[in-house]
């Protein structure tokens, strides 16, 4: 009965089904209230999945009766309290996907006992503690084991070295602290290796030399320090690598993954030098005859390394052929391993928001209304209450809770909750609850004026040259992540500066996914040539002004539609006007005015205030550098045709160099 439009609660006549029964999906409904105490009586049941509802309250203790259940899917529902230990009861259980909910507490140590667990999804919930040794040393575990997006701390225990038949490890977004395990080099099958977002210090271990299959190895947002690592431009299979924002230092490598300056991320380490020139880093300062003799001790060892790992690879290639066809046979009606929340009752919403008063109001938005305020912990937050009277409501509400629910970024805003029931009078009532971004959006800084502002307090406002820079990273931050590092393609479909939010140190959060859509997962030339094919009614609408003009010949949903939007709000934020102004007329829009001033009058159509920095001729020079090769970005990106706009990726790195070169200039002119 998956992906209808049930709702209600779970009858208790559901636990009265015939003993014979042995598969139940309900997936992808609206099914609410709790999970049956009387579950066990279903003592046949094989598999359960009741993925992406809106289930609460706590996994009752009798699902440890179910003791030949080899499949439990309960991921994306609100369910919270400590995941049971007599989950570990369920010795037969080979899939177990609780990710997305609300869990908090403890991972329990029983789930040990599950020797015949090949996938294992916790990711995104509020679990705290240590990994228990236990979990990292089934060795039964083939397809995935994810604990992203939670609290844990403390070390990757030894026991990872157990991990011998592996696929996809993925830690990310969590506290740990130490080393990674020389133990770790046993993991000979691993595709897929994610410990951004912790703490982990040292160097970049040699122990992940063997694992010569992997495809995905990110360790970016870490303490890593020392020299990049010879060995990993020598693991043939890697596609993608990020290493930013640690401590690196030294001479980029000149091999493998490190050849395609797009499949490789290294920002953030500031002493690094070298690589490939799409890189465009500086040049190392070492003698020729270093680099001369350097370049040969590099081919001797790649040589010879090549032949010692070539028998490996064959080696591994033989066990992971022979594992991958029992994975197949096992995991044919497999759960989807892809989302954390507060549990917040309707009477504490209306305490924290002064019974949503006007005093509280933030804004208002397509599908809702925004109110400011304060959780009995003292947390303030931003409340969207849905206007389920507008068409489309449910359906935003829906696509909000899907996307952020299943992703988390520095650069995108935080769901901290979702309510989903009736208010006091008994009618439906619907609310988003998000992280309080106290320096509100990037529109009410970009256009002051809007907000009945005066002149000086809206020139107070005022966002320097080099800060919008960084502003407009970390929005390409945030689409590139959504494009290219989820599971699967997500559109956002509604960029716009009102829609991007800046947090106390103005760092921007992109928000609003009211519009998003979840694609399957397509290279990037497989989804330029889906743009240019048949029309679908699924084309975002977005906003007059940001949607691109292939949406509104029925072109089909890509991520080049957010890229056109990306390119018309990077223009506005250096000429300070809207794509809809009057102004531009009925023949011209924002990405032509650009382009037609570009060449003699870019200066005319600059947004004022920055000329403000400016206290000479030199420093009028460096400021019309820096923004004609931010115009020529944007109209890179905001191009008519889909196939000629730049990648997100080439157009962070372009943004980036220009940011170290005005920040640069800016130190030496005293700006």
């Amino acid at each position: 009965m998956q992906g209808n439009l049930i709702h209600g609660s779970l009858p208790k006549s559901f636990c009265n089904l015939s003993t014979s029964v042995k598969g139940i999906d309900m997936s992808n409904n609206r099914i609410q209230g709790s999970i049956p105490l009387a579950l066990k009586n279903l003592f046949n049941l094989s598999a359960l999945a009741l993925l992406n509802n809106f289930i609460i309250d706590r996994i009752p203790d009798s699902i440890g009766a179910l003791s030949n259940l080899q499949e439990l899917g309960l991921r994306g529902n609100m369910l919270t309290g400590e995941i049971p230990s007599s989950i570990g009861n369920i010795t037969s259980l080979k899939l177990l996907d609780l990710s997305s909910n609300i869990f908090q507490g403890y991972i329990p140590q029983s789930l040990g006992s599950c020797k015949q667990l090949i996938g294992l999804d916790l990711s995104n919930n509020n679990l705290i503690g240590s990994i228990p040794a236990e979990i990292v040393g089934l060795s039964s575990l083939s397809i995935v084991l994810s604990l992203a997006n939670n609290n844990l701390s403390g070390s990757l225990p030894l026991q990872v070295g157990s991990l011998k038949n592996l696929g996809e490890l993925d830690l990310s977004y969590n506290r740990l602290t130490g080393l990674i395990p020389a133990s770790i080099s046993e993991c000979l099958v691993l595709e897929r290796l994610h410990l951004e977002a912790n703490s982990f210090h040292g160097q970049i271990p040699e122990a992940l030399c063997p694992l010569r299959g992997l495809q995905e190895l990110d360790l970016s947002n870490n303490n890593f320090s020392g020299p990049i690592p010879s060995f990993l431009a020598e693991l043939s299979q890697l596609m993608y690598l990020n290493l930013s924002f640690n401590q690196l230092g030294g001479e980029v490598l000149e091999g493998g993954v490190f050849l395609n300056a797009s499949s490789v991320s290294i920002y953030g380490n500031t002493e690094l030098c070298g690589g490939v020139p799409g890189l465009k880093l500086p040049l190392c300062k070492s003698p020729s005859s270093k680099k001369v003799s350097s370049t040969k001790a590099r081919v001797i060892y790649v040589v010879a390394g090549s032949l010692l790992c070539l028998a490996l690879l064959l080696l591994c290639l033989s066990i992971s052929y022979c594992k991958k066809k029992q994975t197949t046979a096992n995991a044919s009606t497999s759960l989807s391993f892809e989302n954390q929340f507060l549990r917040i009752s309707y009477e504490e919403l209306l305490r924290a928001t002064n019974r949503f008063s006007e005093t509280n109001l933030i804004g208002k938005r397509r599908y809702g209304t925004v109110y400011k305020g304060i959780l009995d912990g003292g947390v303030t937050v931003a409340t969207k209450v849905l206007n389920l009277m507008q068409r489309g409501a449910s359906r935003s509400f829906i696509s909000e809770c899907q996307t952020l629910g299943t992703i988390r970024h520095r650069n995108l805003v935080k769901i901290l909750s979702v309510y989903s029931s009736v208010d006091f009078h008994g009618n439906d009532f619907k609310a988003l609850i998000y992280e309080f971004m106290a320096n509100e959006s990037l529109e009410e800084w970009l256009h002051p004026s809007t907000i009945g502002r005066d002149d000086e307090h809206g020139e107070s406002r005022n966002v320097r040259l080099v800060q919008r820079l960084r502003i407009a990273i970390d929005i390409a931050t945030a689409i590139e992540y959504l494009h290219k590092s989820c599971y699967s393609t997500i559109v956002h479909g509604d960029l716009k500066p009102s829609n991007v939010l800046l947090d106390n140190n103005m760092v921007a959060r992109v928000g609003d996914f009211g519009l998003a859509k979840i694609i399957s997962m397509v290279s990037a030339e497989a989804t330029r040539i889906q743009d240019q094919g048949s029309s679908t009614s699924t084309a975002v609408r977005g906003s007059i002004g940001y949607v691109s003009l292939e949406y509104g010949m029925g072109h089909k949903v890509s991520i080049l539609g957010d890229t056109y939007s990306y390119g018309i709000l990077l223009l506005e934020m250096f000429i300070g006007k809207r794509p809809t102004e009057e102004a531009f007329g009925h023949n011209l829009n924002l990405h032509n005015f650009v382009r037609m001033a570009l060449s003699d009058r870019a200066m005319d159509i600059i947004d004022l205030r920055l000329w403000s920095e400016a206290g000479n001729r030199q420093q009028e020079i460096k400021i019309r550098d820096c923004i004609i090769s931010v115009f020529e970005v944007g109209l890179a990106f905001s191009m008519e045709s889909p196939l000629d706009r730049m990648d997100m990726t080439e157009a962070i790195r372009k943004l980036h160099l220009i940011k170290v070169s005005s920040e640069t200039k800016e130190r030496r002119i005293g700006m």
